[in-house]
């Protein structure tokens, strides 16, 4: 662990989850059950990367895991992460996280003494695309903090398409089916009343707010409880986490996990 980030008060190990390695930090002092938060990072991200923000959230009082995904750190790496890469990898990584994190969840219950009853899910980036998933299809699971991610992913989809002029192949086509499957903006009946936090900057010109907009807009009419939905929109920041976003996303697990 580098310098900056030793603490007498909490424990970071490296683990392995069914052959998904990942960093655990942990408060030393908790015995008992603990709130977990699992938190999934970035295309071209890695576990190591996002270490800052797990000892964040680990010194005000979480046990959280962050794993590698397919494709990132310790799992046969990419090259490039280029748009090429992008179109042909970027939501089969999101799918594989998911597809993954009841195995997560599993082993964090039984072997890390996380409260099954307060496990939060939380993601930046195509992490926050794989929060919302996960979020989503876990119903074990009780919060959702999403940065600079999409909770609306058709939307996202075309979005990127657009962007970056890609032309549908048949093989896309199938992966634009799951998608539609997947998609939490197509899932609401699973989600709504759930304690949800999107924070995302009005200039973010890698994953446009346009998509976070149009499910927070279809699904806060839905709540029973208003409070239990909240957007943040920095104004003139771009694809970046904050420490701002960083303190709002301890308040919401303080409240709700």
């Amino acid at each position: 662990m580098a310098s900056y980030l030793k603490s007498n008060h909490i424990l970071e190990e490296q683990i392995s989850i069914k052959g998904i390695p990942a960093i655990l930090f942990k408060p030393k002092e908790d015995k008992g059950l603990i709130p977990t938060v699992i938190f999934y990072h970035g295309w071209s991200s890695d576990k190591e990367t996002q270490r800052i923000r797990g000892f964040i959230l680990s010194s005000v009082g979480y046990q959280v895991i962050i794993p590698d995904a397919i494709n990132h750190g310790e799992r046969n790496p990419l090259h490039n992460y280029d748009m090429e890469d992008a179109t042909k990898y970027f939501w089969d990584t999101i799918f594989t996280n998911m597809e993954e994190s009841p195995s997560i969840i599993e082993e964090l219950i039984s072997k890390y003494n996380a409260d099954p009853n307060r496990i939060g899910v939380m993601g930046n980036s195509m992490g926050g695309f794989t929060a919302a998933g996960v979020f989503t299809h876990n119903p074990r699971i009780k919060v959702l903090v999403v940065l600079n991610g999409s909770c609306c992913w058709e939307s996202a989809n075309r979005i990127f398409k657009k962007s970056l002029k890609i032309i549908t192949t048949e093989e896309q086509k199938q992966t634009e089916e799951k998608i539609s499957k997947m998609d939490p903006m197509n899932n609401l009946e699973l989600i709504v009343n759930r304690p949800i936090l999107l924070l995302h900057g009005d200039s973010d010109t890698v994953v446009s707010i346009e998509s976070q907009i149009k499910f927070y807009d279809k699904i806060k009419p839905m709540y029973e409880d208003k409070k239990k939905i909240k957007f943040i929109q920095y104004p003139n920041l771009n694809h970046f986490v904050t420490t701002n976003m960083m303190e709002e996303s301890i308040a919401w697990f303080y409240k709700y996990l």
